[in-house]
């Protein structure tokens, strides 16, 4: 069954999000960052971890972004399942590239995905996004190449 359709908000991740955004990302990828990986991205200021949270403070989506010499990295894209298809991977996306702009300056951004997910490849694609890469193995649990992606 899925989850009711709320109101939510982005915003950047603070130090009282890490246990939500940690259990977010354990149940949506198969090799999942730690607890103590995102608190050191708080510290980081080459990096912004943005969460969507639903009126009722429920972390159902983030995604980061890392500025790595005027270039844009994103990373941890991840969406609670009860709440997928409703554009809020867009919707982020669409924050960090407000932030990249605004705080970095940055106006390219690249990124990794799976070659067999194609959900995610429509959703970069859609954000304006082209292939222009692969990293064959890139992958573990299960093997799989990425495509490295870029928006110039």
């Amino acid at each position: 069954m899925a989850a009711q359709a709320q109101n939510y908000s982005i915003r950047k991740m603070q130090k009282n999000d890490l246990e939500k955004v940690t259990a977010l990302e354990a149940a949506c990828f198969s090799m999942p960052w730690k607890y103590k990986d995102f608190e050191e991205a708080l510290i980081n200021p080459h990096r912004i971890y943005l969460v969507a949270e639903t009126d009722w403070q429920e972390i159902i989506g983030g995604c980061m972004l890392t500025n790595i010499a005027g270039e844009g990295d994103i990373s941890n894209v991840a969406v609670d399942a009860r709440f997928r298809g409703r554009k809020i991977a867009t919707a982020l996306l669409q924050k960090l590239f407000a932030f990249g702009s605004a705080e970095y300056g940055i106006c390219a951004y690249t990124l990794e995905v799976r070659s067999k997910n194609t959900a995610a490849i429509r959703l970069y694609e859609n954000a304006g996004f082209r292939a222009e890469g692969v990293r064959p193995n890139f992958y573990e649990k299960p093997k799989d190449d990425a495509i490295i992606m870029w928006k110039r």
